[in-house]
């Protein structure tokens, strides 16, 4: 039995994602790992291309048959993994040598924490800050709708989700570790039951961290576990993109807010997204994103699981 699983899901990303399996490869020479790849019904080839590249690798390939979304099609590559430790880990990333390694070792001798995240960089060797979040709050929420969080990006007060101006360069607890490169006990995932699968696309992972968080796992960041993270491989950029996050976050405040709460929220986060497509309409922007979410709020305000059928036209799962 091997000590990591590491799941993967895909979702058209063929050459990206092999690349990200043979860096694991490559990268983790030590570590006693197999590679769990749920294809969600990729239509270029991404099954037999990752059953021919790596036939000869602990690497399982399972055809969905369809597209589960990421909490499903995770929770399905879990159920199939046999590690001690199960990673999640996304499809557009490269990892760097001797990354596994720094954050199975921290992991082993660490008890104290349950859910262990790493430090990204962009590809051009910038930090990419998405590897972790600091918890959605009202007054976070009022920093979006005002517009404070972009005047002040990364400013502690009007941007506090942003964590401020830490490179995650350090060891440090957070609130939210993203499912990017998240890692996590076999028994602690199970007895949390995995990803919510209300969830399609966005938000899961913050649910994860929170859920983790009230059962006493304390979540933390690994700085020496990093990886080269290519932000949106598997989504459509702009507004569809746009429209999927909003979704997750209003998935995320009504299933662990109060009512009262989560509607005071959702009408910041409307409230914030209108004032953003204003403003793109005066400045006369030829891309205009945050018009198209504002567009479209009918499609994404009731959060998932209609947002599912609303944004991607489909019949809504059962559970």
């Amino acid at each position: 039995m091997p000590e990591l699983s590491i799941v993967v899901v895909n979702y058209n990303t063929r050459e990206a994602t092999s690349a990200c399996l043979q860096s694991v490869l490559d990268a983790s020479p030590g570590v006693d790992l197999e590679l769990v790849v749920v294809d969600n019904g990729s239509t270029d080839g991404s099954v037999d291309a990752f059953r021919e590249r790596f036939a000869d690798a602990a690497v399982t390939v399972i055809p969905a048959g369809e597209n589960l979304g990421f909490a499903r099609g995770v929770n399905l590559g879990a159920r199939t993994a046999a590690g001690s430790w199960v990673l999640l880990l996304n499809p557009d990333t490269i990892t760097l040598p001797g990354s596994l390694e720094a954050l199975l070792a921290f992991a082993r001798t660490h008890p104290e924490y349950g859910v262990f995240g790493g430090r990204t960089l962009r590809p051009d060797g910038a930090v990419d800050p998405s590897s972790c979040w600091g918890a959605p709050s009202l007054w976070s929420l009022a920093m979006f709708a005002t517009m404070a969080s972009t005047a002040f990006k990364h400013s502690p007060i009007f941007d506090p989700e942003s964590l401020g101006t830490w490179p995650r360069d350090t060891v440090r607890e957070v609130p939210i570790i993203t499912g990017c490169l998240l890692l996590v006990r076999r028994e602690d995932w199970e007895a949390l039951g995995g990803m919510d699968e209300e969830y399609f696309l966005y938000g899961e992972d913050a649910e994860f961290s929170m859920r983790a968080g009230r059962a006493g796992l304390r979540r933390v960041i690994v700085p020496a576990a990093e990886i080269v993270h290519e932000v949106g491989g598997s989504s459509d950029a702009g507004g569809a993109k746009g429209c999927m996050v909003m979704a997750g976050k209003v998935t995320l405040l009504r299933k662990t807010w109060s009512p009262a709460r989560a509607a005071i929220g959702v009408r910041l986060l409307v409230a914030g997204v209108g004032v953003r497509a204003a403003l793109e309409k005066l400045t006369r922007r030829d891309r205009a994103p945050w018009r198209t979410v504002w567009r479209r709020r009918a499609d994404w305000i009731d959060g998932y699981p209609r947002a599912e059928a609303t944004l991607f036209g489909r019949e809504l799962a059962t559970a």
